[in-house]
């Protein structure tokens, strides 16, 4: 069964189709060709529960579902991870 979900990074955001039964590991596989970064050094967390993704499991293991929103950070120089960043819209001005 065919799937999508949104990784974001900042500003940008990758519409990623898979399957529930791929794993984190193929999904970093699959970004590795569109951001140029070794899956090693890609961190994928669901924005949902804040849970780090485990590269073994495949994404039905892990209650990520259609739609889902995953947060993408790399490695920096000094081995650990970015911080989380995720752009969000101006909040629109309502008008009275």
């Amino acid at each position: 069964m065919a799937m999508y979900i949104r990784v974001k990074r900042n500003k940008t955001t990758y519409f990623v189709q898979c399957d529930p039964t791929e794993t984190t590991l193929d999904i970093k596989q699959k970004l590795q060709t569109l951001i140029d970064e070794p899956s090693n050094n890609q961190r994928l967390t669901l924005v949902a529960t804040n849970d780090v993704l485990d590269d073994s499991k495949t994404l039905a293991e892990q209650k990520v579902e259609n739609d889902a929103v995953v947060a993408l950070t790399l490695r920096k120089d000094d081995s650990e991870f970015e911080e989380v960043c995720i752009a969000q819209p101006e909040n629109l001005k309502s008008f009275s």
